[in-house]
């Protein structure tokens, strides 16, 4: 393979991605995977392509604001944009749902939410220690609590988005 060849190698790296996915595809896909800074080489390397041409995707997917650039290291690093993808989220929920049905959706989620809130006594799942009780099973479910209290108030962060984005013609602020 050349520097600049974005084909992959061997069969066995064909396998990995879909037949007909493009070198700009296979950096994307790693590039949503890719949760803290990671050098361009190894995307390129995850992403069955060159080096060269993993960094001209992710800079392309830089500019649409997909991934994040940290230029400083070097090798330059990147890593997605969660704020990209909840948008991403946010815009499908409030294509699929009437503004209504996300009103009601967030009256429903912010009950739990009160709910959990009253049970642990604190508005931050992040202050409750889970390994305070010498029983597993105990453990266990306080970790579940809080993991099912942080996805509520996530789900509220991307439904009240959501009802922006809809009262607003996609916009998130009055036009």
């Amino acid at each position: 393979m050349s520097e600049f060849d974005p084909a992959p190698e061997s069969d066995a790296a064909q396998r990995r991605w879909q037949e007909g996915t493009d070198t700009f595809g296979r950096v994307y896909d790693v590039a949503l995977g890719v949760t803290s800074p990671t050098a361009y080489t190894e995307i390129a390397e995850l992403a069955d392509c060159s080096p060269n041409a993993a960094k001209k995707h992710l800079e392309r997917l830089t500019e649409m604001g997909i991934v994040r650039t940290d230029h400083d290291s070097r090798p330059a690093q990147y890593e997605r944009n969660d704020g990209y993808l909840e948008w991403q989220e946010a815009s499908q929920i409030a294509d699929e749902l009437s503004i209504d049905e996300i009103i009601d959706r967030v009256a429903a989620l912010e009950e739990q939410l009160t709910e959990y809130e009253e049970q642990f006594g604190t508005t931050d799942p992040t202050a409750v220690s889970v390994v305070e009780h010498d029983d597993h099973e105990m453990v266990h479910e306080r970790m579940t609590a809080i993991s099912e209290w942080q996805g509520i108030i996530r789900e509220i962060r991307l439904y009240e988005l959501a009802r922006q984005l809809s009262q607003n013609d996609g916009h998130l602020i009055p036009a």
